[in-house]
């Protein structure tokens, strides 16, 4: 199985950043697609970004030019950048993987979530 960890969020102000990760654990075949979504209350789960394993990005179009989604295969370890942050960004962010098991079986795995609140 494979365990997603995220960390950094927080309280920011409008026009602040911040960085979050989500480190993976675990033993799997391949950790292909990774990703950030978030959910704001009464919202849905919305998509934010992804990044394939070589590399290609998404985004949302609310937030293209200001988040950017990276990742450290060695460390196997999803970031999402975020600046100039708005009030509508608040929400909790969480980190989600397409993993491959052992036995060659195809399943999302998700973070527990980290809170991000933007706000004066």
């Amino acid at each position: 199985q494979v365990r997603m960890v995220e960390s950094g969020g927080g309280l920011v102000q409008p026009g602040g950043s911040l960085r979050l990760s989500c480190a993976t654990s675990g033993i799997a075949f391949s950790i292909n697609d990774m990703g950030w979504y978030r959910q704001a209350p009464g919202k849905e789960r919305e998509l934010v970004a992804t990044i394939s394993g070589d590399g290609r990005t998404t985004y949302a179009d609310s937030v293209k030019g200001r988040f950017t989604i990276s990742r450290d295969n060695a460390k196997i370890t999803v970031y999402l950048q975020m600046i100039s942050l708005k009030p509508e960004d608040t929400a909790v962010y969480y980190c989600n993987a397409d993993v491959t098991t052992l036995s060659r079986a195809s399943v999302t795995s998700w973070g527990q979530g980290t809170q991000v609140t933007v706000s004066s």
